[in-house]
């Protein structure tokens, strides 16, 4: 592993997850962002390029606006950094191998769902459709093994959360069945029912600890794709180990 390319990846990462912020607040609003340049959301103040630096900018702001000097929201540095620092990771497991550009793609799609779900409790399907001929084309390229596992994978989280929102009186929404049909393609039928259930064991968890700090209510609202995307990045870096120490300890 050279260094100077984990390096290189996280400072990648991190930009990329600037421009992901922008395509998270506006796809969900329509906006066009390449015609708009990036601005303050409460003074409008056009944002000048040396406060566009990921994470940094943010740092020495303190987290306000240079012109209105609210508060910035700390969404932005965390995607930032989170995608950064996945990047990097994503490398570090997996080497210059082109299985390394889906491990980004996935992240990258993780990254825009992250901040459109928790801005506007949203997984637009312009997303899900850019992404999944890529899924599709880097899963022909490097397919997993049986290759028709990602055909599999795909019906499996259908058939999967087809009932659950069926069963739950809509406790999941139609973005989430098709984010997890995608995901399916990604990672198999055996990663798919793993990212499942750890995206509803984090979610289960994260909910308690909230609500017993009282920083929501039981009538509030939560977004869900978080945790899937979550469960989804565990289980495509570590889901084999995973699955194995299962199975050898249970079997």
């Amino acid at each position: 592993m050279s260094i100077f390319l984990l390096l290189y990846f996280i400072v990648l990462g991190a930009v990329l997850g600037s421009f992901y912020n922008v395509v998270g607040m506006r796809v969900p609003e329509k906006k066009m962002f390449h015609s708009e340049r990036s601005h303050c959301p409460n003074c409008k103040h056009q944002i000048k390029s040396y406060d566009l630096i990921p994470v940094i900018s943010y740092i020495v702001l303190r987290g306000k606006c240079r012109n209105c000097k609210q508060k910035i929201s700390p969404l932005y540095p965390f995607t930032e950094l989170a995608t950064g620092l996945l990047f990097g990771y994503s490398y570090y497991m997996i080497g210059l191998q082109w299985e390394l550009v889906t491990a980004f793609v996935l992240v990258s799609l993780a990254a825009i769902l992250f901040v459109t779900d928790m801005r506007f409790m949203l997984i637009p399907n312009k997303i899900l459709i850019f992404f999944l001929p890529l899924f599709i084309i880097l899963r022909t390229i490097t397919p997993l093994n049986p290759w028709w596992d990602s055909i599999i994978g795909a019906a499996v989280a259908f058939i999967l959360l087809f009932l659950v929102i069926l069963f739950s009186r809509g406790g999941m929404g139609g973005g989430d069945l098709k984010l997890f049909v995608l995901l399916g393609v990604v990672l198999g039928w055996k990663g798919v029912l793993l990212t499942f259930f750890l995206s509803s064991v984090i979610g289960a968890v994260i909910s308690l600890v909230l609500l017993s700090a009282k920083v929501l209510n039981r009538k509030q609202a939560i977004p869900f794709g978080p945790y899937i995307l979550l469960g989804a990045l565990i289980t495509y870096f570590h889901g084999d180990e995973m699955i194995n120490w299962y199975i050898n300890s249970f079997f």
